[in-house]
Protein backbone atom coordinates (compact mmCIF):
# COMPACT_ATOMS: atom_id res chain seq x y z
CA UNK A 1 0.00 0.00 0.00
CA UNK A 2 1.40 3.37 -1.09
CA UNK A 3 0.38 6.33 1.11
CA UNK A 4 1.29 10.03 0.85
CA UNK A 5 0.73 12.60 3.61
CA UNK A 6 0.19 16.29 2.81
CA UNK A 7 0.77 18.28 5.98
CA UNK A 8 2.91 21.13 7.34
CA UNK A 9 4.52 22.60 10.43
CA UNK A 10 5.56 26.21 11.01
CA UNK A 11 5.84 28.78 13.76
CA UNK A 12 2.20 29.72 13.06
CA UNK A 13 0.84 26.24 12.34
CA UNK A 14 2.68 24.56 15.20
CA UNK A 15 3.95 20.99 15.22
CA UNK A 16 0.84 18.98 16.09
CA UNK A 17 -0.26 18.14 12.53
CA UNK A 18 3.14 16.67 11.65
CA UNK A 19 3.46 14.79 14.94
CA UNK A 20 0.10 13.04 14.69
CA UNK A 21 0.72 12.19 11.03
CA UNK A 22 4.09 10.70 12.00
CA UNK A 23 2.38 8.51 14.59
CA UNK A 24 -0.03 7.22 11.95
CA UNK A 25 2.70 6.82 9.30
CA UNK A 26 4.93 4.80 11.63
CA UNK A 27 2.06 2.49 12.52
CA UNK A 28 1.14 2.05 8.85
CA UNK A 29 4.77 1.30 8.01
CA UNK A 30 4.71 -1.51 10.57
CA UNK A 31 1.77 -2.96 8.64
CA UNK A 32 3.81 -2.92 5.42
CA UNK A 33 2.67 0.38 3.91
CA UNK A 34 5.12 2.67 2.08
CA UNK A 35 4.58 6.19 3.40
CA UNK A 36 6.00 9.52 2.26
CA UNK A 37 5.32 13.18 2.99
CA UNK A 38 4.76 16.37 1.00
CA UNK A 39 5.63 19.45 3.10
CA UNK A 40 6.23 23.12 2.43
CA UNK A 41 9.44 24.78 3.61
CA UNK A 42 7.82 27.09 6.17
CA UNK A 43 9.92 28.75 8.85
CA UNK A 44 9.75 26.27 11.72
CA UNK A 45 9.09 23.23 9.49
CA UNK A 46 9.85 19.69 10.70
CA UNK A 47 11.07 18.26 7.40
CA UNK A 48 14.38 17.10 8.84
CA UNK A 49 12.63 15.37 11.75
CA UNK A 50 10.40 13.44 9.33
CA UNK A 51 13.48 12.31 7.41
CA UNK A 52 15.15 11.27 10.67
CA UNK A 53 12.15 9.02 11.27
CA UNK A 54 12.95 7.27 8.00
CA UNK A 55 10.41 8.78 5.59
CA UNK A 56 10.91 10.39 2.20
CA UNK A 57 9.85 14.05 2.16
CA UNK A 58 9.07 15.99 -1.01
CA UNK A 59 9.80 19.66 -0.26
CA UNK A 60 7.57 22.40 -1.63
CA UNK A 61 9.28 25.83 -1.82
CA UNK A 62 7.73 28.87 -0.17
CA UNK A 63 5.89 31.00 -2.71
CA UNK A 64 6.79 34.72 -2.55
CA UNK A 65 3.98 36.49 -0.70
CA UNK A 66 3.50 39.00 -3.52
CA UNK A 67 2.66 36.20 -5.98
CA UNK A 68 0.09 34.41 -3.82
CA UNK A 69 -3.33 35.05 -5.34
CA UNK A 70 -5.71 35.51 -2.41
CA UNK A 71 -8.66 37.87 -2.86
CA UNK A 72 -9.69 38.83 0.68
CA UNK A 73 -13.13 39.89 -0.60
CA UNK A 74 -13.74 36.33 -1.85
CA UNK A 75 -16.06 34.63 0.64
CA UNK A 76 -14.71 31.21 -0.35
CA UNK A 77 -11.25 32.03 1.04
CA UNK A 78 -10.52 29.74 3.97
CA UNK A 79 -9.86 31.26 7.38
CA UNK A 80 -6.44 29.56 7.50
CA UNK A 81 -5.48 30.23 3.86
CA UNK A 82 -2.35 32.11 4.93
CA UNK A 83 -0.99 28.89 6.46
CA UNK A 84 -0.47 27.32 3.04
CA UNK A 85 2.44 29.46 1.86
CA UNK A 86 0.99 29.34 -1.67
CA UNK A 87 -2.38 29.63 -3.39
CA UNK A 88 -4.56 26.52 -3.64
CA UNK A 89 -3.96 25.90 -7.34
CA UNK A 90 -0.17 26.22 -7.06
CA UNK A 91 -0.09 23.89 -4.07
CA UNK A 92 -2.20 21.32 -5.91
CA UNK A 93 0.05 21.43 -8.99
CA UNK A 94 3.21 21.12 -6.88
CA UNK A 95 1.73 18.21 -4.95
CA UNK A 96 0.89 16.43 -8.22
CA UNK A 97 4.52 16.75 -9.30
CA UNK A 98 5.70 15.42 -5.93
CA UNK A 99 3.40 12.40 -6.13
CA UNK A 100 4.45 11.66 -9.70
CA UNK A 101 2.70 9.51 -12.27
CA UNK A 102 1.85 6.63 -9.92
CA UNK A 103 -1.71 6.46 -8.61
CA UNK A 104 -1.29 6.17 -4.84
CA UNK A 105 -3.60 4.09 -2.66
CA UNK A 106 -4.27 6.78 -0.06
CA UNK A 107 -3.62 10.50 0.11
CA UNK A 108 -3.90 11.65 3.74
CA UNK A 109 -4.38 15.40 4.19
CA UNK A 110 -3.96 17.18 7.53
CA UNK A 111 -4.07 20.89 6.73
CA UNK A 112 -6.54 23.65 7.68
CA UNK A 113 -5.75 25.56 4.45
CA UNK A 114 -6.98 22.81 2.10
CA UNK A 115 -10.55 21.88 1.15
CA UNK A 116 -12.66 20.15 -1.51
CA UNK A 117 -11.25 22.32 -4.33
CA UNK A 118 -7.68 21.16 -3.72
CA UNK A 119 -8.86 17.58 -3.12
CA UNK A 120 -10.77 17.54 -6.41
CA UNK A 121 -7.69 18.79 -8.29
CA UNK A 122 -5.72 15.77 -7.00
CA UNK A 123 -8.46 13.22 -7.65
CA UNK A 124 -6.75 11.43 -10.54
CA UNK A 125 -3.64 10.82 -8.42
CA UNK A 126 -5.13 8.68 -5.64
CA UNK A 127 -7.57 5.85 -5.14
CA UNK A 128 -8.84 7.07 -1.76
CA UNK A 129 -8.52 10.26 0.27
CA UNK A 130 -8.48 10.68 4.04
CA UNK A 131 -8.82 14.06 5.76
CA UNK A 132 -7.69 14.73 9.33
CA UNK A 133 -9.50 17.79 10.68
CA UNK A 134 -10.45 19.56 13.90
CA UNK A 135 -12.43 22.56 12.71
CA UNK A 136 -15.46 21.45 10.67
CA UNK A 137 -15.32 24.80 8.88
CA UNK A 138 -15.02 23.77 5.21
CA UNK A 139 -16.21 21.16 2.72
CA UNK A 140 -14.22 18.06 1.78
CA UNK A 141 -14.35 15.60 -1.10
CA UNK A 142 -13.01 12.52 0.71
CA UNK A 143 -13.61 8.86 1.48
CA UNK A 144 -12.65 8.96 5.16
CA UNK A 145 -12.59 11.84 7.66
CA UNK A 146 -11.04 11.75 11.13
CA UNK A 147 -11.73 14.31 13.85
CA UNK A 148 -10.36 13.07 17.17
CA UNK A 149 -11.88 15.91 19.21
CA UNK A 150 -14.70 15.67 21.73
CA UNK A 151 -17.90 17.71 21.55
CA UNK A 152 -20.29 15.45 23.41
CA UNK A 153 -23.42 14.45 21.52
CA UNK A 154 -22.91 17.27 19.00
CA UNK A 155 -19.92 15.57 17.38
CA UNK A 156 -22.02 13.39 15.06
CA UNK A 157 -23.55 16.46 13.40
CA UNK A 158 -20.37 18.50 12.82
CA UNK A 159 -19.53 17.17 9.34
CA UNK A 160 -22.98 16.14 8.12
CA UNK A 161 -23.12 18.83 5.41
CA UNK A 162 -19.37 19.07 4.80
CA UNK A 163 -18.57 15.63 3.34
CA UNK A 164 -20.19 13.40 0.71
CA UNK A 165 -22.87 10.98 1.88
CA UNK A 166 -20.51 8.13 0.98
CA UNK A 167 -17.74 9.43 3.28
CA UNK A 168 -17.07 7.45 6.45
CA UNK A 169 -16.53 9.75 9.45
CA UNK A 170 -14.55 8.52 12.45
CA UNK A 171 -15.08 10.95 15.29
CA UNK A 172 -13.93 11.42 18.86
CA UNK A 173 -11.02 10.38 21.12
CA UNK A 174 -11.68 6.71 20.34
CA UNK A 175 -9.60 7.52 17.25
CA UNK A 176 -6.98 9.77 18.91
CA UNK A 177 -3.59 9.35 17.22
CA UNK A 178 -1.31 8.49 20.13
CA UNK A 179 2.13 6.90 19.88
CA UNK A 180 2.45 3.25 20.96
CA UNK A 181 4.34 4.24 24.12
CA UNK A 182 1.15 5.63 25.67
CA UNK A 183 -0.69 2.32 25.68
CA UNK A 184 2.40 0.66 27.22
CA UNK A 185 2.96 3.38 29.84
CA UNK A 186 -0.72 3.28 30.79
CA UNK A 187 -0.50 -0.46 31.45
CA UNK A 188 2.71 -0.18 33.50
CA UNK A 189 2.21 3.00 35.55
CA UNK A 190 1.19 2.83 39.23
CA UNK A 191 -2.12 4.36 40.38
CA UNK A 192 -2.02 8.14 40.78
CA UNK A 193 -2.22 9.61 44.28
CA UNK A 194 -3.40 12.95 42.86
CA UNK A 195 -1.36 14.79 45.47
CA UNK A 196 0.43 17.43 43.39
CA UNK A 197 4.19 17.42 43.85
CA UNK A 198 5.47 17.65 40.26
CA UNK A 199 4.13 19.85 37.45
CA UNK A 200 4.73 19.40 33.71
CA UNK A 201 4.58 22.51 31.51
CA UNK A 202 4.14 22.27 27.71
CA UNK A 203 2.57 25.08 25.71
CA UNK A 204 2.91 23.57 22.24
CA UNK A 205 5.72 22.71 19.89
CA UNK A 206 6.23 26.23 18.54
CA UNK A 207 4.90 28.69 21.18
CA UNK A 208 5.82 31.87 19.22
CA UNK A 209 4.27 34.17 21.86
CA UNK A 210 6.25 32.45 24.65
CA UNK A 211 3.33 31.44 26.84
CA UNK A 212 5.79 29.07 28.50
CA UNK A 213 7.49 32.02 30.19
CA UNK A 214 4.13 33.24 31.53
CA UNK A 215 3.48 29.87 33.15
CA UNK A 216 6.98 29.57 34.63
CA UNK A 217 6.60 33.05 36.12
CA UNK A 218 3.33 31.94 37.71
CA UNK A 219 5.14 28.99 39.27
CA UNK A 220 7.97 31.23 40.50
CA UNK A 221 6.07 32.35 43.57
CA UNK A 222 7.00 31.62 47.17
CA UNK A 223 3.75 29.68 47.73
CA UNK A 224 4.54 27.28 44.86
CA UNK A 225 8.30 26.85 45.25
CA UNK A 226 7.97 23.36 46.76
CA UNK A 227 6.62 22.02 43.47
CA UNK A 228 9.10 20.28 41.17
CA UNK A 229 8.66 21.47 37.58
CA UNK A 230 9.52 20.04 34.15
CA UNK A 231 9.33 22.57 31.32
CA UNK A 232 9.19 21.21 27.77
CA UNK A 233 9.67 23.38 24.67
CA UNK A 234 9.92 22.57 20.98
CA UNK A 235 13.14 22.30 19.01
CA UNK A 236 12.41 25.63 17.27
CA UNK A 237 11.34 27.59 20.35
CA UNK A 238 12.50 31.21 19.93
CA UNK A 239 13.11 31.97 23.63
CA UNK A 240 15.18 29.12 25.05
CA UNK A 241 17.63 31.39 26.91
CA UNK A 242 14.94 33.42 28.66
CA UNK A 243 13.09 30.28 29.75
CA UNK A 244 16.29 28.76 31.12
CA UNK A 245 16.94 31.98 33.05
CA UNK A 246 13.45 31.87 34.56
CA UNK A 247 13.81 28.20 35.44
CA UNK A 248 17.09 28.94 37.23
CA UNK A 249 15.13 31.04 39.73
CA UNK A 250 13.39 27.91 41.01
CA UNK A 251 14.71 24.81 42.72
CA UNK A 252 14.03 21.43 41.11
CA UNK A 253 13.14 22.89 37.73
CA UNK A 254 14.33 21.31 34.47
CA UNK A 255 14.02 22.56 30.89
CA UNK A 256 13.72 19.91 28.17
CA UNK A 257 13.92 20.86 24.49
CA UNK A 258 12.71 18.79 21.56
CA UNK A 259 11.83 15.60 23.45
CA UNK A 260 10.51 12.85 21.13
CA UNK A 261 7.65 11.96 23.49
CA UNK A 262 6.07 13.49 26.58
CA UNK A 263 4.92 10.10 27.85
CA UNK A 264 7.49 9.43 30.58
CA UNK A 265 7.34 13.01 31.85
CA UNK A 266 3.54 12.72 32.00
CA UNK A 267 3.79 9.58 34.11
CA UNK A 268 6.11 11.35 36.55
CA UNK A 269 3.92 14.47 36.77
CA UNK A 270 0.88 15.03 39.01
CA UNK A 271 -0.46 18.06 37.10
CA UNK A 272 0.14 19.41 33.62
CA UNK A 273 -0.18 22.99 32.42
CA UNK A 274 -0.78 22.52 28.74
CA UNK A 275 -1.79 24.05 25.44
CA UNK A 276 -5.18 22.99 24.17
CA UNK A 277 -4.04 20.81 21.26
CA UNK A 278 -3.71 17.08 20.64
CA UNK A 279 -1.33 16.64 23.58
CA UNK A 280 -4.50 16.60 25.65
CA UNK A 281 -5.43 13.11 24.43
CA UNK A 282 -1.99 11.78 25.39
CA UNK A 283 -2.39 13.28 28.83
CA UNK A 284 -5.90 11.89 29.34
CA UNK A 285 -4.78 8.42 28.29
CA UNK A 286 -2.33 8.52 31.23
CA UNK A 287 -4.85 10.05 33.63
CA UNK A 288 -2.90 13.28 34.16
CA UNK A 289 -5.09 16.21 35.32
CA UNK A 290 -4.42 19.51 33.58
CA UNK A 291 -4.80 23.24 33.51
CA UNK A 292 -5.38 24.03 29.83
CA UNK A 293 -4.63 27.27 27.99
CA UNK A 294 -5.87 27.78 24.44
CA UNK A 295 -2.94 29.02 22.33
CA UNK A 296 -4.96 29.16 19.08
CA UNK A 297 -8.52 30.19 18.29
CA UNK A 298 -9.38 26.72 17.01
CA UNK A 299 -8.56 25.13 20.40
CA UNK A 300 -11.23 26.96 22.37
CA UNK A 301 -14.46 25.16 21.44
CA UNK A 302 -13.40 21.60 22.23
CA UNK A 303 -11.67 22.58 25.47
CA UNK A 304 -14.71 24.57 26.57
CA UNK A 305 -16.81 21.45 26.01
CA UNK A 306 -14.31 19.33 27.96
CA UNK A 307 -14.33 21.83 30.84
CA UNK A 308 -18.14 21.90 31.04
CA UNK A 309 -18.17 18.10 31.20
CA UNK A 310 -15.59 18.11 34.03
CA UNK A 311 -12.62 16.65 32.16
CA UNK A 312 -10.21 19.60 32.45
CA UNK A 313 -9.52 22.93 34.15
CA UNK A 314 -9.72 25.43 31.28
CA UNK A 315 -8.40 28.96 31.72
CA UNK A 316 -9.41 30.20 28.26
CA UNK A 317 -7.49 31.87 25.44
CA UNK A 318 -3.91 32.96 26.13
CA UNK A 319 -4.69 36.58 25.22
CA UNK A 320 -7.21 36.86 28.03
CA UNK A 321 -5.32 35.36 30.98
CA UNK A 322 -2.53 36.72 33.15
CA UNK A 323 0.07 35.26 35.48
CA UNK A 324 -2.16 35.61 38.53
CA UNK A 325 -4.97 33.65 36.78
CA UNK A 326 -2.59 30.75 36.28
CA UNK A 327 -1.30 30.93 39.84
CA UNK A 328 -4.81 30.93 41.34
CA UNK A 329 -5.82 27.93 39.24
CA UNK A 330 -2.72 25.99 40.35
CA UNK A 331 -3.55 26.70 44.00
CA UNK A 332 -7.15 25.56 43.46
CA UNK A 333 -5.91 22.28 41.99
CA UNK A 334 -3.54 21.77 44.94
CA UNK A 335 -6.48 22.06 47.34
CA UNK A 336 -8.99 19.87 45.47
CA UNK A 337 -7.59 16.33 45.42
CA UNK A 338 -11.07 14.93 44.83
CA UNK A 339 -11.43 16.89 41.60
CA UNK A 340 -8.00 15.76 40.42
CA UNK A 341 -8.97 12.15 41.10
CA UNK A 342 -12.20 12.52 39.10
CA UNK A 343 -10.31 14.01 36.16
CA UNK A 344 -7.85 11.11 36.23
CA UNK A 345 -10.64 8.54 36.06
CA UNK A 346 -12.71 10.42 33.48
CA UNK A 347 -9.72 11.06 31.21
CA UNK A 348 -8.71 7.42 31.11
CA UNK A 349 -12.27 6.37 30.39
CA UNK A 350 -12.46 8.80 27.46
CA UNK A 351 -9.07 7.94 25.87
CA UNK A 352 -7.95 4.30 25.93
CA UNK A 353 -4.83 4.60 23.74
CA UNK A 354 -6.20 2.36 20.97
CA UNK A 355 -6.98 5.15 18.51
CA UNK A 356 -4.25 4.38 15.97
CA UNK A 357 -5.31 0.74 15.73
CA UNK A 358 -8.91 1.84 15.19
CA UNK A 359 -7.90 4.28 12.43
CA UNK A 360 -5.69 1.73 10.67
CA UNK A 361 -8.57 -0.72 10.75
CA UNK A 362 -10.59 1.78 8.71
CA UNK A 363 -7.76 2.54 6.26
CA UNK A 364 -6.91 -1.10 5.60
CA UNK A 365 -10.44 -2.44 5.86
CA UNK A 366 -12.93 -2.92 3.06
CA UNK A 367 -15.71 -0.64 4.32
CA UNK A 368 -14.29 2.66 3.00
Amino acid sequence: MNIVFRTDASLDIGTGHIMRCLVLAEALREKGAICSFVCREHVGNLIELIRQRGFIVHNLPMQPAATIKIDISDKTILSHASWLGADLKSDAEQTKVAIGDTTIDWLIVDHYALDYRWETELKSHFRKLMVIDDLADREHECNLLLDQNWFGEEIEMRYKRLVPATCKTILGPKYALLGPEYEQLRAEMPPRSNIIRRVLVFLGGSDPSNQTAKVVRALTHHSLMKLAVDVVIGVNHPSLASIQALAAQRIETSVHQGVPSLGKLMVQADLMISAGGSTGWERMCLGLPAIVISVADNQTATNLALMKAGYINFLGHMNHICISDIRIMIKNCLLDIGKMNRQTLMGQQLVDGMGVANVIGCIMGNDV
